[in-house]
């Protein structure tokens, strides 16, 4: 359950909506919402063989219809309704109900949030966990949504992003000379700056193809990722850094302050549900996968990588590096690690 829901709602039922995409069956006698039928429509850029997908938002669309509370959620993975940051602007704008995004597509619209996606600031699941259910996330949350309208219905870890490259990665020299692709976003191309990485900007969708054609020589994501792309097949070397938490919120726009109290208890609760499933589904997938690559020898599998060089390195770098609020923040998250 998000940490101080109940002082996030109340900003979220302050500010003024509009209605989006779906349309009420019903109204009440003073022609404000009673809550009658509501289709939702939950955007995300996952595929539909992904945890994110299976365990997230077909459970949230699931256990929805279950609560028979006169609401549906209708998916629409595979980045089928825009890109993140097209996607993330037709939530603020009403076009799109429900995203699952990371916290720095978040950025763009709120930047502060961003942070949650600075290298080296979560340790582990555990740790993102408790911060999220914590007073500065609830914090961090309620002024998101005061600027944007945009509320936060809860958040996981879809697992640590690893390094892939033409050559192990054990320690940040490592890095030198090596092209690494990052995604576009100021909070990746600092974490690049902070891990010594020198960052070469590629799309998602181009990403196989510039490792193949040698376009870059290297590049970061989470198992699930690298294994959806089939990135394995185009690099020699997985280097198990674990240097940041892919986070994922599951947001909703003003349309939340539409539906009737029963609506949006029935749709917090399944949100509440896939958060407590990603997280595992997304560790059996990458166990199997890791298991799958060191039988079948697809990719070598580093795992004596100098964690602690990188972890001093990059907070030594944010520190420096951070504006006074980004840095209450990182502050705020790493007084949350055990």
């Amino acid at each position: 359950m998000m940490a101080r829901r109940a002082t996030r709602r109340s900003i979220a039922l302050s500010v003024g909506g509009v209605i989006p995409l779906f349309v009420f069956a019903a109204c009440s006698d003073d022609g404000g919402s009673a809550g009658g039928a509501v289709d939702l429509r939950l955007a995300h850029s996952y595929t539909e063989s992904q945890a994110q997908h299976v365990c997230g938002a077909q459970v949230i669309a699931d256990e929805v219809e279950k609560a028979d509370v006169d609401m549906t959620v209708q998916i629409y993975p595979n980045s089928q309704l825009g890109e993140d940051a097209d996607r993330i602007a037709s939530v603020v704008s009403g076009d799109i109900d429900m995203d699952i995004q990371g916290a720095s597509a978040l950025g763009a619209v709120y930047e502060p949030v961003s942070v949650l996606d600075a290298a080296y600031a979560f340790d582990d699941n555990e740790h993102f966990a408790r911060y999220i259910e914590s007073d500065a996330a609830a914090d961090l949350l309620a002024d998101f949504e005061s600027e944007t309208g945009v509320h936060t219905l809860g958040a996981w870890n879809a697992g640590m992003r690893q390094f892939t490259a033409s050559e192990p990665i054990r320690e940040p020299s490592d890095l030198d000379g090596l092209r690494m692709r990052f995604p576009d976003s100021p909070q990746y191309l600092m974490n690049a700056d902070a891990l010594g990485a020198d960052a070469t900007e590629v799309a998602y969708e181009e990403l196989y193809l510039a490792l193949q054609q040698g376009t870059v020589d290297g590049q970061e994501n989470p198992i699930v990722n690298i294994a959806a792309l089939n990135l394995q097949e185009v690099q020699d070397y997985i280097s198990m850094s674990s240097h940041q938490a892919n986070s994922n919120l599951v947001i909703i726009g003003e349309v939340w302050n539409e539906l009737s109290d029963e609506q949006q208890q029935a749709l917090q609760a399944a949100v509440d549900k896939a958060v407590e499933q990603v997280p595992q589904c997304v560790a059996d997938d990458e166990e199997a996968t890791l298991s799958e690559w060191e039988d079948g020898g697809d990719i070598e599998i580093v795992d004596d990588v100098d964690v602690e060089a990188f972890r001093s390195q990059v907070d030594s770098y944010l520190r420096e590096n951070f504006d006074d609020e980004q840095l209450a923040i990182y502050e705020g998250i790493r007084d949350e690690a055990q």
